[in-house]
């Protein structure tokens, strides 16, 4: 049981409004509209696809949202113990009134029609804004998304670069940087113009950040004009690059991004160790994995070069924890930054958050990120981290070390938000 000390702090941590600094929101549609929208959610699917459920059922083209949801309930008798269908219950009782133990066969239809009911008030988006207590929600933006039709006050752009650094030999790569820029990625110069001009667009419209998931072979280092200026002219004849080709094609776009970002003041937000289709039968997203042979050694080149850039930094498995707290605490551009994917359970959530808290100077914490893709999404996810941050506190900081309470509350509040505003920029 949570002692009454933790209790308190973990009241006053609701009364924070929050910033969001990594999601994966569409602002053009960011709140659900049918259950469907919640429990599609990859964390669902593949959970229900690990205990049995066929892929093919779960992702059958032209399937209805109500048949998708009926298809997935059966499946969460076997998922109640996770942590995923409590956050997909609190979700439910908050914002839809739902008041049984359990999502079942014989109360589902009940609860998903309500639900509907409820995401097709007009202002809908705003209630679930205001109930989960959200000033602002970082985006990911595609590298040629014109980000407009939105308020980017509220829902901040995110260069995201994945494509440009990994996929720019694809032809169709190269026509969207060419569609976005008016530029057409010839060779160094033009390509390196057309990455500047995407800095220029994204900043004028409020960009707060720079970001990339990267797999755990790739170890950025600089690479000459000279030495890929031969790479980038063969783009141009469509023939295939080798490995080596695309390595150092990767590399350079890479170091560019760094140096923009360094340019433009933005920090580069850094997901390191994702290894790709690992299940190559998996579910949407439900593919891929960590892969513990990464090291932060790989990025030593990097920190050292750019001293002036921030790099919040996520690592896919909890096991490279310790490593991230190390190169935090050594190196001052490098910040420990939410808890990624698979490291995204209290039992790793608690480990990760009381190492950081004990080692990593508090100015350079980001407690927590959603990484959702619906708006509902943030309340349950926030709270599990404020829970486990406010135990910390309490037993760590206020019991451990005679801190009053609100000394403790204050470094609670600016991991939860105040290094946000001071490393984003607020």
């Amino acid at each position: 049981m949570p002692s009454q000390l933790a209790e308190r702090l973990f009241v006053e941590l609701e009364r924070l409004p929050l910033i969001d600094p990594h999601t994966h929101i569409n602002p053009h549609a960011a709140a659900s509209t049918t259950l469907a929208d919640i429990m599609g959610y990859h964390y669902y699917t593949e959970l229900a696809h690990s205990a049995g459920l066929p892929r093919e059922r779960i992702e059958e083209p032209g399937i209805s949202p109500k048949e998708k949801v009926g298809r997935l309930v059966p499946l969460l008798a076997d998922l109640e113990n996770t942590v995923q269908v409590s956050w997909l219950l609190e979700m439910c009782r908050e914002f839809f009134g739902f008041a049984d133990e359990m999502i079942t066969p014989d109360n589902w239809e009940a609860l998903f029609d309500s639900s509907a009911a409820k995401m097709a008030e007009p202002d809908w988006e705003a209630q679930v804004l205001r109930h989960s207590g959200l000033d602002q929600v970082y985006l990911t933006n595609d590298f040629d998304d014109p980000l407009e039709g939105f308020d980017t006050s509220r829902y901040i752009p995110c260069l995201r670069t994945d494509d440009l650094v990994f996929h720019l030999a694809k032809p169709e790569t190269r026509q969207r940087l060419a569609a976005a820029t008016n530029i057409e990625p010839t060779d160094v110069k033009s390509l390196t113009n057309a990455i500047g001009k995407l800095f220029d667009h994204f900043t004028a419209r409020g960009a707060r950040a720079c970001a990339i998931s990267l797999p755990p072979d790739f170890a950025p280092e600089p690479v000459d004009a000279a030495t890929t200026a031969p790479i980038v002219a063969a783009l141009a004849t469509d023939r295939a690059l080798t490995a080596d080709e695309s390595r150092t094609l990767s590399r350079f776009v890479f170091w560019t991004l760094a140096q923009r970002c360094a340019d433009h003041g933005l920090p580069f937000d850094l997901m390191i160790g994702v290894n790709r289709r690992v299940y190559e039968d998996g579910v949407f997203q439900g593919q891929d994995l960590f892969d513990q042979r990464v090291s932060l050694i790989q990025y030593k080149s990097l920190f050292n070069a750019f001293p002036s850039v921030k790099f919040p930094i996520s690592v896919l498995a909890q096991t490279s924890n310790q490593e991230l707290v190390s190169y935090s605490w050594i190196f001052p551009n490098v910040i420990t930054n939410g808890h990624w994917w698979y490291s995204n359970i209290p039992a790793y959530i608690e480990l990760d958050t009381r190492s950081r808290l004990q080692a990593v100077p508090q100015s350079k914490q980001i407690g927590y990120y959603s990484d959702m893709y619906k708006l509902e999404f943030a309340l349950p996810k926030f709270r599990m981290y404020r829970r486990i941050l406010a135990h910390a506190l309490a037993v760590d900081f206020v019991e451990g070390r005679d801190w009053s309470e609100e000394k403790a509350l204050t470094l609670g509040k600016r991991v939860l938000r105040g290094n946000v505003e001071s490393i984003f920029g607020s």
